[in-house]
């Protein structure tokens, strides 16, 4: 069948790069076959068509400054031997020397890259670019000592054509110089280097394109589905060609479409070409059903197949109504979202795949249905798990546009510096080469459903601010910009905006290039951006230009915007993780949704030593759930669900009152006004004797039964709470407290209290790696006592022992103010817990792993690379 020549014909390691496409192990080996078939000859019954390499392998790295790094007979023999993806800054110990807290107290500089690789005679006719998904930042590229460019933006993909250049049948070197010398560039942790893959794609001359195949379902119906395929082809050739296009679709490895058309091409020109293809009885893609397609793009030359790409594709339709919310196949869907950044914890910004995948799942358990990928695109690979796992995608470009933000005080620049130059540096000369390649890379995948041009730019322009009445000079009286909607009238902050000097550029005007650059590429999809200001946005011709307008921490002014702007759709794009963000969502239909700051812990936006990041995510940064996870749990997923957590009543932010005969807030109307992150709660039941000990349960369940060892302490009733926790004031006792829904009694939560350190429980999330260098397991540790009981109230260092061919990625606790280096076998604990991640090599091994502390030994895991 055609259908098992794909594109993806890959050298090197022939499972990599495609193993995130749905293909099956047997299409994989026939795959990297007719690749090595493909380089050997090239016979009609073998046609000679591209060749997809993982290029990831066999590079050197320096670290630091190095003069003529680029020539090619530069010696690199002492430079460290490394894989990409690789990040150089998250493999160093954190440290205040040179460093920032914006940027997780982590270094950056100047990395340089090197690669020899041979290109076989046969590829001498052939086009042969390189492709980079991301290179943190300022990356330079060079090719047998001759420049190709430098990229600036350091989220964005980007290609060379390295054809003209190249050495057939010996052997040609690449260098690439990443510059982050100004380690303060951005206000969370970038990372450093090539931290993305990178491909090495070799076509005939008559070929698709980079990102040459768009795929989108304009007619949707539970009956039929109409199949756009827009095809770019190129004719490097000297004389006209007529070509076939042949376009096939494919769903679980059967054909159920095709169409085929004849078209001519000049000499050197870039051709486009519409066909249609209708599919009865679509599967379509959801949040439950993630099904995906697949296109087949086959050109043929006097019959012969001269190029063969495939394009993973997923069949839905959604439109967002201003009155009602957001429809996702007809049905009325609630967003239920979380912000990202793109880190990935302990190994930095060059993210394992199976590192996201536990990440997401985790968060999808929880009823997240959706991500924003704050504040810059995320990897390809990133998306097509998004596509496999049924994520709706808010896809974001930028942080920064034309005025610079200050990455030391996280608001508008206060003076010029240059350890902070970031991409406003570079926007005016990229920005729409930069947007555009975001949506050429990835317009195709099912799960997005907005691009978003920007997040909170208002800031840094003159004018926004000053003119609201939340600040400066108009600023009136004791409003505050979080709870009260604007103080002034429309009017007024009008005249205000009209009366101040607007600086050098135009808000509005960039907004409206930036959509403008974002629909030339794809116009099926609507536009956003994340307003900060949106009481002079509305106004000022910034949301004018926007489909959605994203609010930012402005639940205060959703009555407001809707009331005064009924003409154009809202959505809350960045929200605190507490319950009264998600309450106007339910009560309020014209607010489709949220997207909560965040999902996971973040490095980096830190101002104090020696917290390296933000506490503010739903789980931890080494992907630990944490009490916000099971509130949002409670609220976002059907599955019943009851979660108990503890603290010493002084430190929690309730009192007991004796008339009421409950716990109150020792605030009036605190639930209702918190904003980052968590109160500070403990999952455990280890305190002295007789202290009075506040007990939280998070549940969907109305109604809750709190017993401390089998006896009843009283119900209560999730309608009676204004911010959706059950309370209750316990004196401390040693032994187990239980949480138990009345309505269904299996539903139920216990925690025990816990007694002297006996035991380390070790699991791991595999039995088996698969040797090609990408695989990840991740394996926890749990300090318990002779019973088995987790103990979460005190620490000890863990030591890791690893025998087999594996590569240590390192080490984590999740606590925020952890700053152990990453890489390393042991570590302290945090709550009694650390994790640890193992990376499969090329070599197929047995593996032995165990934890130690002090004298007490874990048990053996064995885990099998092959």
């Amino acid at each position: 069948m055609a259908y098992f020549q794909i594109e993806e014909n890959i050298i090197k390691d022939p499972f990599a790069m495609i193993t995130h496409n749905n293909i099956d192990f047997g299409k994989l080996v026939l795959s990297a076959m007719i690749g090595l078939i493909a380089w050997g000859c090239n016979t009609k019954a073998q046609p000679d068509l591209r060749v997809t390499e993982d290029f990831n392998f066999g590079w050197k790295f320096h670290h630091g400054p190095v003069e003529n790094a680029y020539q090619t007979d530069f010696s690199d023999k002492d430079w460290q031997e490394i894989r990409l993806p690789h990040d150089w800054s998250v493999t160093s110990a954190f440290t205040q020397e040179n460093t920032a807290g914006a940027t997780a107290f982590l270094p950056g500089g100047i990395g340089w890259y090197r690669k020899t690789f041979s290109m076989p005679s046969n590829a001498a006719n052939k086009i042969t670019w390189i492709e980079f998904d991301g290179v943190y930042s300022n990356a330079e590229v060079w090719i047998n000592g001759t420049y190709l460019g430098k990229r600036p933006y350091g989220y964005i993909p980007f290609k060379y054509d390295l054809t003209p250049y190249l050495k057939y049948g010996s052997s040609n070197q690449i260098a690439v110089k990443a510059d982050r010398s100004a380690y303060i560039d951005c206000r969370w942790y970038p990372g450093s280097g090539i931290y993305r893959n990178v491909k090495l794609v070799t076509t005939n001359k008559i070929h698709i394109p980079q990102w040459g195949v768009f795929v989108t379902t304009p007619k949707v119906t539970d009956d039929n589905a109409t199949i756009a395929i827009q095809t770019d082809l190129k004719n490097q050739l000297k004389n006209k060609k007529t070509v076939t296009v042949s376009t096939f679709i494919y769903y679980d490895n059967v054909k159920v479409g095709h169409v085929q058309n004849e078209i001519n091409l000049p000499p050197g020109s870039l051709e486009k070409l519409r066909q249609e293809v209708t599919i009865s009885n679509p599967r379509h893609w959801d949040t439950e059903n993630p099904n995906m397609y697949e296109v087949v793009s086959e050109i043929l030359f006097n019959k012969e197949l001269v190029d063969r790409k495939e394009t993973p594709f997923g069949i839905r339709h959604f439109h967002f109504d201003k009155e009602e919310g957001f429809f996702l196949n007809g049905k009325n869907t609630l967003i239920q979202g979380v912000c990202l950044h793109h880190d990935g914890g302990l190994v930095g910004s060059a993210v394992p795949i199976g590192v996201w995948e536990r990440r997401l799942q985790t968060l999808k358990d929880g009823g997240c249905n959706a991500i924003r990928t704050a504040h810059n695109p995320p990897s390809e690979e990133f998306l097509d798990l998004c596509d496999r796992m049924g994520f709706l995608v808010q896809d974001e470009a930028f942080d920064e546009w034309n005025n610079p933000k200050d990455k030391h005080h996280n608001y508008n620049q206060q003076k010029a510096d240059p350890l902070t130059n970031g991409y406003t540096e570079h926007f005016s000369e990229w920005s729409e080469r930069d947007v555009k390649n975001m949506v050429l890379r990835d317009r195709n995948h099912p799960s997005i459903i907005m691009w978003s041009i920007g997040n909170e730019i208002e800031w840094t322009y003159p004018r926004y601010g000053s003119s609201t009445g939340y600040w400066g000079s108009n600023k009136v009286g004791n409003v505050d910009y979080y709870w009260d909607e604007p103080p002034l009238s429309i009017a007024k902050i009008k005249k205000n905006f009209s009366d101040a000097e607007p600086g050098q550029y135009n808000l509005a005007e960039t907004a409206k290039s930036l959509v403008n650059w974002v629909k030339q590429v794809d116009d099926t999809r609507p536009v956003t951006a994340n307003l900060v200001i949106p009481s002079v946005g509305n106004f000022s011709g910034y949301s004018n230009v926007l489909d959605i307008v994203g609010l930012s921490y402005r639940q205060a002014v959703y009555d407001y915007v809707h009331q005064n702007y009924p003409e154009m759709t809202f959505i809350g794009t960045e929200n605190w993780t507490r319950y009264h963000e998600w309450k106007p969502v339910i009560e309020k239909k014209f607010i489709s949704g949220i997207f909560l700051w965040t999902g996971i812990n973040y490095m980096g936006e830190s101002k104090s030593w020696p917290k390296k990041g933000s506490g503010s995510g739903l789980l931890d940064f080494a992907g630990f759930k944490k009490p916000s996870y099971h509130m949002f749990k409670a609220l976002w997923s059907d599955e019943p669900h009851v979660y108990v957590t503890t603290q010493l009543l002084e430190k929690s932010p309730y009192q007991w009152d004796p008339k009421a005969e409950r716990l109150m807030e020792k605030e009036e109307n605190w639930a209702a006004r918190q904003k980052w992150g968590w109160q500070e709660v403990n999952e455990h039941w280890n305190y002295e004797q007789g202290e009075n000990i506040a007990v939280e349960v998070y549940t969907n369940q109305p109604e809750v039964e709190l017993f401390l060892n089998g006896k009843s302490l009283g119900i209560q009733k999730l309608e009676d709470q204004n911010d959706h926790i059950l309370k209750w004031l316990v004196p401390y006792t040693d032994g187990q407290l239980t949480a138990r829904a009345m309505e269904q009694a299996q539903v139920e939560a216990s925690i025990q209290t816990a007694g002297a350190f006996n035991q380390l429980l070790i699991k791991s999330d595999k039995t088996s790696l698969s040797a090609n260098a990408r695989d990840v397991a991740h394996f926890t540790v749990q300090l318990a006592d002779k019973q088995g009981n987790p103990i979460q109230h005190t620490d000890r260092e863990v030591i890791f022992h690893i025998k087999g061919d594996v590569k240590l990625l390192g080490v984590d606790n999740g606590a925020p103010a952890n700053v152990q280096k990453y890489q390393n076998d042991r570590l302290t604990t945090s709550s009694g817990r650390a994790l640890m991640i193992l990376q499969a090599n090329l070599n197929p091994s047995k593996v032995e792993v165990m934890a130690t502390s002090g004298n007490v030994e874990s048990e053996t895991i064995k885990l099998t690379v092959q």
